[in-house]
């Protein structure tokens, strides 16, 4: 298994920026496929992106396509979501999670770290 903790969450305006991290414990992160989910208060987690074990293959949900960007550093045991032109639809608490299968579902995930919360003001 593998332990998460996301950081960089916090206050912004909307068309700001903010790039969560997500730092990861333990041997398998690596050998581990890398997604960001968000939940916003009344709705389902959602995928918001995903990246391959190696980084090269990284999958976007439409409304985030061309404004956020994942990526990871297997070297720091790390992931990242920088995220641009935020609005205030993209309000949530953002969860880091890690797995074996690259996917946008949420229960192909096992490890899930505690989330960072996000609020885009307008």
């Amino acid at each position: 298994h593998v332990q998460l903790v996301e950081s960089g969450g916090g206050l912004v305006q909307a068309g700001g920026s903010l790039r969560l991290s997500c730092a990861a414990s333990g041997r398998t992160f690596a050998s581990s496929v890398m997604g960001w989910f968000r939940q916003a208060p009344g709705k389902e987690r959602e995928s918001v992106a995903a990246i391959s074990r190696g980084g090269d293959v990284r999958r976007y949900a439409d409304s985030v396509k061309g404004r956020f960007t994942i990526s990871r550093d297997n070297a720091k045991n790390t992931a990242y979501l920088q995220m641009n032109s935020l609005q205030p639809e993209d309000t949530a608490d953002y969860y880091c999670a890690a797995g074996t299968t690259f996917s946008t579902r949420p229960r192909d995930y096992l490890d899930w770290g505690q989330g960072t919360q996000v609020t885009v003001s307008s």
